[in-house]
C-alpha cells in the first residue's frame, strides 16, 4: 500500500466562495472527499493538508516525507516559495503540480513556477477536474512500480 499526499496552499480553503468565475463552485472538502474515495478505493492511503502558512506546509511535508506520491496546488506559493520547492526536493517524492485556472492566461507574475521544473507533470486550467486527473496519474505511476 502506497501513500498519496495532497497539499493545498493559501486561499484554497476558500474554494467554492472565492472568485467562482475563475475557480468554480466546488469546495476543498468536496475535492478531498473525491480524491480520498479514488485513492483509498484503489487500496492506498491518502493524507491531505491545506494551510495559508508556508512554514506549516514545509513542516507537514517534512513530517510526511515517507509518502509515495504528492499532488500539490501550492496556490500563490507556486510563484514565490523557494522554501516549499526545497522541501519537496528534500523528500524526493514524485509529484504533480495542479492549477485550477490557466495561470498562463492570467497576470504575468503567475507565469513562473518554482515547482514545474522538478515536477513529474503539471496540470493547468482544467478546473477542479485537474485534481482527479492528477490522482489517476499518481495511481498509474504507483501501479507501474
Amino acid at each position: 500500500m502506497a501513500t498519496v499526499l495532497l497539499i493545498n496552499g493559501p486561499n484554497l480553503n476558500m474554494l467554492g466562495e472565492r472568485e467562482p468565475d475563475i475557480y468554480g463552485h466546488t469546495t476543498l472538502p468536496e475535492i478531498e472527499d473525491s480524491l480520498r474515495e479514488t485513492i483509498e478505493g484503489a487500496g492506498h492511503a491518502f493524507r491531505c493538508v491545506q494551510s495559508n502558512s508556508e512554514g506549516d506546509l514545509v513542516e507537514w511535508l517534512q513530517q510526511n516525507r515517507n509518502g509515495d506520491f504528492l499532488l500539490i496546488n501550492a496556490g500563490a506559493l507556486t510563484h514565490t516559495s523557494v522554501a516549499l520547492r526545497d522541501a519537496i526536493k528534500f523528500t524526493g517524492i514524485p509529484f504533480v503540480e495542479i492549477h485550477i485556472s490557466n495561470v498562463h492566461a492570467r497576470e504575468a507574475f503567475r507565469h513562473h513556477s518554482y515547482l514545474s521544473d522538478i515536477a513529474v507533470g503539471v496540470i493547468v486550467g482544467m478546473g477542479v477536474m485537474g485534481y482527479d486527473m492528477a490522482a489517476r496519474f499518481a495511481l498509474e505511476q504507483l501501479e507501474s512500480k
